[in-house]
C-alpha cells in the first residue's frame, strides 16, 4: 500500500504540466473513419489485430444505448495492405435488446473472442455478459462464429468482506450524513451483501490483459456498485471466475498493464465525486487482490486505455480534461507511470463543437501503435475513426 501511494503521489506531480492544455500535435502515420460520418450513434470501438495481418474492429450503433433496441454490435475489416476500410456488417445482435462495449480479444491458440454486453430492461445494472469465438476469421470480411454462450459470474461472500475492508482505507467521505440519508459507502457495502447485485451487470469496455503464465484478466466494471473488479481465466477462456472488486468511489472501465515487477495496474474512469481523475489501483498476485482505488492528478471524463509497450515505455490514451470530451491524447511514460514525459494531442476542439472518447490501443509486432476512438462532430455524425502512430518518432 505505502508504495501504491508514492506511484500516485509521483504520478500526480508529473501530471500537473499537462494538466491544463492540451501537448503537441500527434504526428500519425495514418488516420481514417472505418466508415462516413452518420447520424446513428457509434460508440465503444475495439480493435485486434488478426494473425494474417488483418485489422478487425468492432463498436455498437443505433439510436441510442441503453434506451434503443435497435442497437446492435457492428464490424469492418481493415485488409493487410489496404488503405480504407471494408464495408461494415453485424457482428452480434441480440433479439429485442440493446448490445454495447464490444471487446476483441486472441487467445494464445489465436481463437478470436467477441466479448460484450446485451442490456436488460435499459439499465447497465442489468446487463448480461456475452461472448462468441471463431477460429474462421481470415477468408470472409466477417468471422464465422463456431460458439456463443453467456458469461456468467457469482463473486462469493469474499466479495462483501473485501468491499467493507477496502471502504476503510480510502479517504473518509462525509456526504449523505442525515439521518434518513445512508452515506454512500454504507449503501455499497449493503449492496455487495446481495447475492444476486454481486452476481450481475458487470460490463466490458477495454481489452484483456494477457500474462506470461496463460492467464487472461479480463477488466469489468459496473454501474450498479460504480467500481470494477476483473474477470480471470486460466484455460484460455473456456471458464470464468472473479477476482476481489476494486474498490473505490466511481472507479470503471479499468484499462490493465503488467510492470517489471510483475504487479498488475489498472487506471480507472473517474465516475464518482469532482474533480474527475483517474483512479488507480494496484494487484501484486496476478490480478486476484487489488489495492484501493486512488485518484492521481491526470484530469479524465470519459475514458482511459493503457499499454506497455515493445520498448519498455508505458502508453496511455483518455479524455484528460475535466469538462467535456473535446480533447483525446496520447501520454507516454519511461518509468512505468512515475511520471510521464511525452504528451501529445489526437484530437482537440473547443468545448461542445465535437466529441472523442473511449479509446482502444494496441500494438502490433512492427511496432507501431493502433487506436481507434469514438469521433463525433457537431452537425456532422459520428463515426469511429482509426490513428496509426509510430511510438519511436515520440521522443
Amino acid at each position: 500500500m505505502k508504495k501504491l501511494c508514492l506511484y500516485v503521489i509521483g504520478l500526480c506531480m508529473a501530471c500537473t504540466v499537462f494538466a491544463q492544455t492540451g501537448g503537441p500535435v500527434l504526428q500519425k502515420v495514418s488516420e481514417t473513419l472505418v466508415f462516413p460520418m452518420q447520424p446513428q450513434h457509434t460508440h465503444g470501438s475495439s480493435i485486434v489485430a488478426l494473425p494474417n495481418g488483418d485489422v478487425l474492429a468492432a463498436w455498437f450503433q443505433g439510436s441510442g444505448e441503453r434506451t434503443a433496441d435497435d442497437v446492435k454490435i457492428m464490424g469492418a475489416r481493415l485488409r493487410k495492405g489496404a488503405k480504407a476500410w471494408g464495408t461494415p456488417f453485424v457482428m452480434a445482435d441480440t433479439y429485442g435488446l440493446p448490445d454495447c462495449n464490444p471487446v476483441l480479444f486472441l487467445n494464445s491458440r489465436n481463437k478470436l473472442f467477441l466479448v460484450w454486453i446485451a442490456v436488460q430492461a435499459h439499465r447497465w445494472e442489468c446487463s448480461v455478459l456475452r461472448y462468441r469465438t471463431s477460429v474462421q476469421y481470415t477468408d470472409t470480411a466477417a468471422s464465422v462464429w463456431n460458439w456463443q454462450d453467456n458469461i456468467l459470474l457469482s463473486p462469493n461472500d469474499s466479495f462483501a468482506v473485501e468491499t467493507a475492508a477496502k471502504f476503510k482505507q480510502l479517504v473518509p467521505n462525509t456526504s449523505g450524513s442525515g439521518s434518513y440519508a445512508p452515506r454512500y459507502d454504507d449503501m455499497v457495502i449493503e449492496a455487495s451483501r446481495d447475492f444476486a447485485k454481486r452476481s450481475t451487470g458487470w460490463m466490458t469496455r477495454i481489452k484483456p490483459l494477457r500474462l506470461a503464465g496463460g492467464r487472461i484478466l479480463l477488466p469489468l466494471y459496473s454501474d450498479g456498485f460504480n467500481m470494477s473488479l476483473v474477470a480471470i481465466s486460466d484455460n484460455d477462456g473456456d471458464t470464468w471466475r472473479t477476482s476481489l472488486p476494486i474498490v473505490g468511489r466511481g472507479n470503471v472501465q479499468p484499462a490493465l498493464v503488467q510492470s517489471k515487477n510483475g504487479h498488475i495496474v489498472a487506471y480507472m474512469r473517474d465516475n464518482g465525486d469532482e474533480p474527475s481523475r483517474v483512479q488507480v489501483s494496484e494487484s501484486a498476485d496476478s490480478g486476484y487482490i487489488w489495492s484501493a482505488a486512488q485518484k492521481t492528478n491526470i484530469p479524465n471524463t470519459a475514458s482511459v486505455e493503457l499499454l506497455a509497450l515493445q520498448d519498455g515505455r508505458w502508453a496511455f490514451v483518455g479524455d484528460d480534461e475535466d469538462d467535456g470530451r473535446y480533447r483525446l491524447s496520447l501520454w507516454l511514460s519511461n518509468d512505468e507511470g512515475k511520471t510521464w514525459q511525452w504528451k501529445r494531442t489526437l484530437e482537440n476542439v473547443p468545448k461542445d463543437t465535437g466529441s472523442f472518447s473511449y479509446p482502444c490501443l494496441i500494438q502490433t509486432a512492427d511496432g507501431l501503435l493502433h487506436i481507434s476512438y469514438s469521433y463525433s462532430l457537431e452537425k456532422q455524425g459520428e463515426a469511429i475513426k482509426y490513428v496509426v502512430v509510430d511510438p519511436k518518432a515520440i521522443q
